[in-house]
């Protein structure tokens, strides 16, 4: 699979629910880790910065060796997010090469936090069915990043949209099969006081009338 993808909010959002749908009850045995430590919003709206190969064995550079962007690359993020004391051990083994060199992460960048360097987003999936097991936002402290934000009980994942941290988990109730989750919790969080605090929930339920395929119904 490729290392980090670049479509917009909406799309991924849609290739998520679809992609890891299938294994999210399996994945959840297997990571009950789950986690949400808060730390922010009010972000520049942008894809998730491309990496497709990552190589090599390097430090991860400090905001001021990016330039001041943020926009670190996909080896970057990995070794981030493996350095981490606060990330579980759980996600630390996932996440490992799906494909020679290639990792199962997303990396995405905006000014969640308000600071001068963009803050990093960086989802971890699984190989091959991309189901999201943990999400992180990493902010510029001093010069180096530290995790201001961490969810790991998948499905997850998390997203820049419109300025706000937006997290979607996707619901299972009893009964479900594990292709056709019952719908989705859309959480938005803005950085407040210097942590992530939640704003609202939207609850998307989905139809499976049409086609056999899940599909949005209003929230509540």
């Amino acid at each position: 699979m490729r290392g980090v993808t670049g479509a917009g909010p909406s799309v991924v959002r849609g290739t998520f629910q679809a992609a890891f749908a299938v294994v999210a009850v399996l994945a959840a045995l297997g990571l009950l880790a789950a986690g949400c430590a808060t730390g922010g919003t009010g972000a520049r709206d942008e894809g998730p910065a491309r990496a497709d190969t990552v190589a090599g064995a390097a430090a991860a550079p400090s905001p001021a060796s990016s330039g001041g962007s943020g926009a670190i690359g996909a080896f970057e993020a990995v070794k981030l997010v493996k350095d981490d004391p606060k990330v579980s051990a759980a996600v630390k083994r996932e996440l490992k090469p799906c494909v020679a060199d290639e990792y199962p992460v997303d990396v995405s960048y905006g000014t969640l936090t308000g600071g001068p360097v963009d803050d990093v987003v960086v989802n971890v999936m699984t190989c091959g069915d991309a189901v999201g097991i943990g999400s992180y936002v990493y902010r510029d402290r001093s010069g180096t990043y530290q995790n201001v934000f961490r969810a790991e009980e998948p499905p997850v994942y998390a997203e820049i949209d419109r300025g706000d941290l937006v997290v979607t988990k996707q619901v299972y109730e009893k009964g479900d099969p594990v292709s056709s989750p019952s719908g989705e919790n859309v959480i938005t969080y803005s950085w407040t006081a210097g942590r992530f605090t939640e704003e609202y929930t939207t609850h998307n339920e989905y139809s499976n009338a049409v086609g056999g395929d899940a599909t949005a119904l209003p929230g509540h």
